[in-house]
């Protein structure tokens, strides 16, 4: 097998594992708290936001941190902002920045969210761990998550 193979295999088996962990989770999100995977993310990114010096985060950090483009970042943050989950409001020191903070509802949800999430994100890898070609990239997730 050339190393390219080996590449685009190994590529594969990747994707298949994040395809298949998100379906479980976005199932578990969807049915526990009618939120999607990308909608708990962010609430999550933008939960670990603090006040003082970059403790806000510029939307081009919040999108590459959930994985969207800015544009799709943006209309994610106006549906959680009109289920009040989220918050939009100027920046003090430059009246160009936008800050988005998660409200009480939105932390709320996000706390009774995480079990769900942490459950199903462990029932999608031990699902995985049970196939040869996904056993290792499991074990390399859980070697992470170990650190």
């Amino acid at each position: 097998m050339t190393e390219t193979v080996a590449l685009a295999q190994g590529w594969c088996a990747l994707s298949l594992l994040h395809g298949r962990i998100e379906a479980h989770i976005e199932r578990a999100l969807q049915a526990g708290h009618e939120l999607s995977v990308r909608e708990f993310s962010l609430l999550d990114v933008l939960s670990r936001q603090h006040n003082g010096p970059g403790g806000h985060l510029q939307m081009k950090k919040v999108a590459d941190a959930v994985v969207l483009s800015q544009s799709a970042t943006t209309r994610l943050v106006s549906r959680l902002e009109d289920r009040g989950l989220l918050v939009r409001y100027l920046c003090d020191t430059d009246r160009r920045g936008i800050y988005t903070d998660v409200t009480e509802t939105g932390l709320a949800l996000l706390a009774e969210a995480r079990p769900t999430n942490d459950r199903a994100l462990r029932e999608a890898l031990d699902e995985a761990a049970r196939e040869p070609e996904l056993a290792p990239l499991v074990r390399t997730v859980e070697a992470l998550g170990a650190r």
